[in-house]
């Protein structure tokens, strides 16, 4: 029984969380098809202060493809030492425009994840909320169109860091990478 009550505990505080997310208004998910430069990460995750700040520098890319039923294939290339890491995920859609959820495989996280604001051209915002065990963590993340990105949208993804209390010592901004960002 206490499982079952901290289980539903647990998604009660995900949705609490998602609900404090703003969405794209208007979200048209056929505009955010294509690639995108991650060039910013930011999180309240402990895991993410020991270890993201130190190893990841270079940006990294991601390619987004709507499938026929709606969900969102998420093709991310890394550069990890000499390699490029392709991880690939399917986003699922939900009944909220702009929301979509994975679960993570190998350790059974589930993860929401949120459009916050975009132009569909340049930049796009990104929210994910991680459960794990007893917490919940934010993650934001940064894109661009192409490699740069204006001081407009890099103050923009600060205030949404903010918003979700992440201290500027929880941003990373990514430089370009010179390996694994060429279409292959």
């Amino acid at each position: 029984m206490k499982g079952l009550v901290f289980s539903l505990a647990l998604a009660l505080s995900v949705l609490y969380v998602q609900a404090d997310v703003p969405l794209q208004p208007d979200f048209q998910q056929d505009k955010i098809q294509g690639k995108w430069y991650c060039l910013g990460l930011a999180s309240n995750s402990s895991l993410f202060r020991k270890h993201a700040k130190d190893h990841m520098k270079d940006s990294f890319t991601t390619v987004l493809t709507t499938t026929d039923d709606g969900n969102v294939n998420v093709l991310t290339t890394i550069p990890k030492q000499d390699r490029c890491e392709k991880q690939n995920r399917t986003y699922i859609k939900t009944d909220v425009p702009g929301r979509f959820l994975t679960k993570n495989p190998r350790y059974g996280e589930d993860h929401v994840h949120s459009v916050v604001e975009t132009n569909y051209d340049e930049y796009l915002l990104a929210h994910s909320t991680k459960s794990t065990g007893r917490q919940v963590f934010n993650i934001l993340t940064m894109y661009s169109r192409n490699e740069d990105v204006s001081p407009e949208v890099i103050e923009k993804f600060r205030a949404l860091a903010h918003k979700f209390e992440i201290g500027d010592d929880c941003i990373v901004y990514l430089e370009k990478a010179d390996k694994c960002t060429s279409d292959d």
